[in-house]
């Protein structure tokens, strides 16, 4: 592992150990365990296994796409300035994770492979690496592809997936922050923990990522005033979700897949 490499990891392991404190210290649903139902499921085979395998599979797409059309030799945002083009990504990334994920609550089909996503009962720093596999393999599949094809600098793909990772972590921790009048602008767990909850007003909501001025363009936001009101429970009303990581992934071709309560839910819908 190359120092660049090394310091993207140690920010990642450093950010996640930093949330562990704060959820301590300043939790959001006081009483939440640290080490909560599926917690070994999520670090060592989502978080681990999976992330490997599959970052593994990307590659090799990507490797033979460019091989074969040899479009990163164009070079087309090469020129720019490493920020600008980590900028960019980010903003188009995010945009297209809005409007997919609004389509997956939407869609009885791909709400099979997100639910898996609201399984988690505990959301915590932890429960954002639970994905399914193929969910993963779409999405990952088209944030990489552009930096590859476009001919990015090689460390935009690298702080990329960090940024992605910190801030997956950040916005499902059970932390009691405040973000005051920046969250019309960027994601935080006030505002994300709500899509997760099982309050029917939430219920079609907060499908951004990382910048929330999407939900408020588009009149998806939801955010009552945490002092008077906050989300208490979350996950799945479907009581036999499958607790393992292969259970969880079969489930997705099982009918009908497990819905949560409420009109995001397609299959109760």
């Amino acid at each position: 592992m190359h120092g660049r490499e090394l310091a993207v990891f140690g920010a990642i392991a450093a950010s996640a150990g930093i949330l562990i404190l704060l959820e301590r210290r300043v939790p959001y649903n006081p009483g939440q365990r640290l080490f909560r139902p599926g917690f070994w499921t999520d670090l060592l085979l989502y978080n681990f296994l999976q992330s490997y395998v599959l970052g593994a599979v990307i590659a090799a797409i990507l490797a033979w796409t460019d091989q074969h059309t040899g479009l990163s030799r164009r070079h087309w945002i090469g020129g720019w300035p490493v920020p600008l083009q980590l900028a960019f990504f980010l903003v188009t990334h995010d945009f297209y994770i809005y409007c997919f994920h609004r389509l997956q609550h939407r869609s009885a089909l791909l709400w099979r492979i997100h639910a898996a996503h609201h399984s988690v009962a505990d959301v915590d720093w932890l429960s954002g690496a639970r994905s399914h596999a193929l969910e993963i393999l779409i999405n990952q599949t088209i944030e990489f592809a552009p930096i590859v094809l476009l001919g990015a600098a090689p460390e935009v793909a690298l702080w990329k997936g960090a940024i992605s990772a910190i801030w997956g972590m950040f916005i499902h921790s059970n932390l009691n922050v405040r973000l005051g009048g920046a969250q019309r602008i960027v994601n935080g767990p006030e505002m994300h923990r709500w899509h997760h909850s099982l309050d029917a007003e939430a219920f079609g909501k907060n499908f951004s990522t990382k910048l929330a001025v999407w939900d408020w363009l588009f009149g998806t936001a939801y955010l009552p005033d945490p002092a008077l009101r906050k989300a208490a429970r979350y996950g799945l009303t479907e009581s036999e979700y499958p607790g393992t990581y292969w259970g969880q992934q079969l489930q997705a071709f099982r009918a009908p897949a497990a819905a949560r309560r409420g009109r995001s839910s397609p299959a109760a819908a």
